[in-house]
Formats: structure tokens, C-alpha cells, sequence
């Protein structure tokens, strides 16, 4: 199959780039980093720009297109602003839905658990109350809207909290538990904020699977299978690493300031699991996550 990924440098685009460029034909895009994009058949693309969304879509024709690029921060810092986030995360989106539907491709759209409702209890399904409280989360919700919109062939993938370790210049908050902790530097954990952690390798080879089975056309959560709080995998990490417990400091996250308060978007999977689809144990997905990251090196260079 001919595969575009957008935001192919990102911190989950990287390693897609790996795994379905196994199987594939893949054209990777990316903007600002290059990541590991310079491995693969890949262009430097403002997805921002409607003029340089057509020339790929003409040279490269694919078959499937993978969404995944994005401004994915959730802090209410003003870092971005709605603008930004508007422009990247919506209009883009619809560009990319439209000529994918033009081009009678097939559009996986990665959106997020963040979409939900964290006051209406555990493992949620797609039917769930949605009710975004970031830009960022807003904007991906918009996003699945335009998609469902303009698209006759897509399928809207809600991806709970990544874990591992990132490739090239990419980092994930699991990666800096670790490395504090390796450097016995304390960290502190919200006790109050829950979510089904899945390893970057795992979606991956999840995401690879939805493609071979052809799935479409609808909404599907992909997460772990544990529901846990980000303290709870700090521990977690200590217990296998043996790392001292004593510099994990738990808190709520009523003491951030600018963060929307999320405290349970953990997700129930069961629609992807009755297509065969099955994710390890947490425990199974850290040892894994640990076994790549020392090949990181030869991956990402």
C-alpha cells in the first residue's frame, strides 16, 4: 500500500515510519525536524499550506493517509495560540480530509482520549460523554468533525497516553520519568489523573493491523489494558528498575495551574479487540519500551 504519514518527525510519526515502511510504500512529511524522516521517502511540508498539501497528494497518489500531525501541547501556558491551534489542528485537518477524499484515500485521523468527559467514570467507550477542556483537545474534537464531514473512507483513532522513549528530537513524559529517576532526580506524579497507557511500539503495531484488516469508516479507541494513574506508573518503573521510591513525590493536579484538569479518560477497547487486536500488560509494553530504547541510537541516526 502507498502510506502518507503527516507529522512524521512527531513523537508517534517516527515510529510509524518504521514499522509501515516494512510493508509499505510510505511518503513521510514533516516540518520543523527532520526526526528520522532523512531514512525514508520523505519532504519538508507546511501542512498549513493548501498549495504544498496538493503537490504531495499529486506526486505521491496514496492509498492511505495517517493524520497524525499536530500541536499536541495540552498547557494552558499561552506557549500557542488558539490561532495556531485553529490552523494546524482544524484547517489543516480539512485540507488533508479533502483531498484525501479526492484522491479516494483512505484517512486514519489520530485524535485523542482527551476528547472525553474525565467526570463520567472508567473505561470509556466511543459513545461516551465528550468534553474537551484544552485548545488542544478541542481542536482534535473538531478535527474528527471535519473528518466525518468530508470524508467517505476514514476511520478516527482516540489514542490514549503514549509510553516510551522518543526517537531523534522527540521526547514523552514517560521518557523524562525515566531519565530523572535514572539520575535520581525526584519527579513529581499526579495521583488524580487516569489513563490507559499504551507504548508507542504497541500502537504502532496496532495501527499497522487496523490498516492490513481494512477497518474504516468509524471511531475507535486504542489504548492499554490497565487503568492507571501517572503515579501508579511511576511506580510502577521503580519496582522494575529499582530505582528509589522516595523520589517520587505524589500530587493532584489541582495544584498545576495551567493544566485542564483531566481525571479519568481511561478507555475501554473492546471494538478493536473484536477485531483481533490485542495490547500487552503494562509491564509487558515498559520492558520492551526499555529493550528499544538502547537501540535508539542505530534507529534514529
Amino acid at each position: 500500500m502507498k502510506i502518507l504519514i503527516t507529522g512524521g518527525s512527531g513523537l508517534f510519526g517516527q515510529y510509524l515510519n518504521l514499522f509501515l515502511s516494512k510493508k509499505h510504500d510510505i511518503l513521510t512529511i514533516y516540518n520543523n525536524n527532520i526526526g528520522n524522516c532523512h531514512l525514508f521517502n520523505s519532504r519538508k511540508v507546511n501542512i498549513t499550506n493548501q498549495a504544498d498539501l496538493i503537490k504531495v497528494f499529486r506526486y505521491f497518489k496514496p492509498e492511505i493517509v495517517v493524520h497524525t500531525a499536530a500541536i499536541t501541547s495540552t498547557f494552558l501556558d499561552g506557549k500557542y495560540s488558539l490561532n495556531e491551534y485553529f490552523k494546524s489542528n482544524v484547517l489543516a485537518t480539512e485540507h488533508t480530509v479533502k483531498l484525501s477524499n479526492q484522491n479516494k484515500s483512505r484517512i486514519i485521523y489520530i485524535s485523542t482520549d482527551l476528547v472525553y468527559d474525565g467526570n463520567r467514570g472508567s473505561y470509556l467507550s466511543e459513545n461516551s460523554k465528550l468534553n474537551p477542556l484544552s485548545p488542544y483537545a478541542e481542536s482534535k474534537l473538531i478535527g474528527e468533525e471535519k473528518v466525518k464531514e468530508f470524508s467517505e473512507n476514514y476511520l478516527i483513532l482516540r489514542l490514549a497516553l503514549l509510553i516510551g522513549f522518543g526517537l531523534s528530537h522527540s521526547v514523552s513524559h514517560f521518557q523524562i520519568i525515566f531519565e530523572n529517576l535514572s539520575n535520581n532526580k525526584p519527579v513529581k506524579l499526579f495521583t488524580d489523573q487516569f489513563r490507559t497507557p499504551i507504548s508507542l511500539i504497541e500502537a504502532s503495531k496496532a495501527l499497522e493491523k487496523i490498516i492490513e484488516l481494512n477497518i474504516s469508516n468509524g471511531i475507535y479507541n486504542l489504548g492499554g489494558n490497565e487503568r492507571i494513574s501517572r503515579y501508579e506508573l511511576g511506580r510502577k518503573l521503580v519496582e522494575m528498575m529499582k530505582f528509589d521510591e522516595g523520589l517520587l513525590i505524589p500530587v493532584s493536579q489541582n495544584q498545576s495551574i495551567n493544566l485542564a484538569k483531566v481525571y479519568d479518560v481511561s478507555l475501554n477497547t473492546d471494538k478493536l479487540k473484536n477485531y483481533g487486536i490485542k495490547i500487552k500488560s503494562i509491564e509487558e509494553m515498559i520492558i520492551e519500551s526499555l529493550t528499544i530504547n538502547k537501540q535508539k541510537t542505530s534507529l534514529s541516526s
